[in-house]
Order: structure tokens, then sequence, then C-alpha cells
């Protein structure tokens, strides 16, 4: 490995620095407030662990496009550069990554769920079934 080199645990602290990462509580809080909840979970984890009511469900591959403000295959929800966005991941290391993404594209209040569904989950908050409940 050359001295350029960064692993991803190494990427994944970095980008982490420039996030204000949220925990289940606050996430909810802030969903209540007008932020916006995206789901980047795989179908398989939301159909067997449920989905957030309300979270937008983006699958990660197609983030960028759903979420640019500006592009023209964003989400109705896309409305500006200013809207909180919350990504949420099944343990909280994708959507770190994929929050200093849309970070990058503008949308400067993006952030993520700290321990991803699973910490939304074991924190009580609501959650609806799945397909495969």
């Amino acid at each position: 490995m050359s001295e350029r080199s960064l692993g991803i645990d190494d990427l994944l602290e970095r980008v982490r620095e420039g996030l204000d990462r949220v925990g289940p509580r606050e996430a909810f809080e802030a969903a209540a407030d007008g932020a916006l909840l995206v789901d980047i979970r795989y179908a398989a984890l939301r159909d067997r662990d449920g989905l957030i009511p309300g979270a937008l469900v983006v699958e990660r591959n197609e983030l960028e496009w759903r979420l640019d403000p500006l592009g023209s295959h964003r989400a109705p929800e896309a409305t500006s550069h200013d809207l909180r966005v919350v990504v949420v991941c099944n343990e909280g290391y994708a959507s770190s990554l994929a929050a200093a993404s849309l970070k990058q594209l503008g949308l400067h209040r993006a952030t993520d769920l700290a321990g991803g569904f699973q910490a939304w989950r074991a924190e009580g908050l609501p959650v609806r079934p799945g397909a495969g409940a």
C-alpha cells in the first residue's frame, strides 16, 4: 500500500469528521421538523426488518441522482440544497459515505443516522413491517 492510499476505516473516519451525525431520537425529531429521512438499505433488508414510516426509499446507487435538487431525475422531495437529509443504512456505515457524497453535491445539511436502522429499531421508534414480515 502506498503512502497515498487510504483504507476504508480511515476514509470513514475522515468523512464522519465533516458530518453532524444524529442518533435515533434526534433523527425522529428531525423528521417531525421536516427533515427527509432517506433509507438506502437494499430491498432484502427492508423486507426482513421493516421500514421507517415516512422515509423515502432510494437505492444507494441512485441516491445522488434522486437527491440532487438540480438533477433531471430528482425525487419530488429534493427541493433545495438547504433540505436537511438524514441518510439511513442498516448499521450506520454506508450512510456516512452516502451523506458525505450528498454534501459534495451541495446538500450542506446532509448527515446520517449513527447506528442506522438497527439503532432506530433498538430505540423502539416506529417501524412498519416489510414485505417479508
